[in-house]
């Protein structure tokens, strides 16, 4: 169908605007003034304590990324990674529906894979800046 075809760009807007605003919603906390807090959370799964920060910018900085469409294909496979580590190291145990559950990062991080291989699409920064232009993996 023609017609579909033709929204895909604002399909991978949407998929972007829904995925970077929940990620900023979970790091903003962080960054401004819950690390002390998630440092420890995070060590007390196993992981050093490093790993919050790292986790906090990739939440906060790549949620603002992804909605510029900037750098969208490397915020997403850093998203990718970190929902895949919260599943194995905090939600598995709880099952996929239910208080804790992965259905949530679950969802998060297969809208990440998509993005990763369909790109931020021609309404972002990275076909301003990356495209000069031309076609985008989400044009035909």
């Amino acid at each position: 169908m023609k017609f579909l075809d033709r929204l895909h760009p604002l399909a991978l807007l949407a998929l972007r605007l829904a995925l970077g605003v929940i990620m900023i919603a979970h790091g903003a906390p962080k960054v401004f003034g819950g690390m002390p807090k998630f440092i420890a959370i995070v060590q007390n799964i196993g992981l050093p304590g490093w790993m919050a920060y790292l986790a906090a910018a990739t939440e906060f900085g790549g949620g603002i990324l992804i909605i510029a469409g900037l750098l969208a294909r490397l915020a997403a496979l850093a998203f990718c990674i970190e929902m895949a580590v919260a599943i194995d190291k905090v939600h598995w145990k709880n099952g996929l529906k239910g208080p804790g559950g992965y259905e949530f990062p679950l969802a998060c991080g297969i809208i990440a894979f998509a993005l990763i291989f369909l790109g931020a699409g021609p309404i972002s920064l990275d076909e301003v800046f990356f495209r000069g232009g031309g076609g985008s993996p989400a044009r035909k």
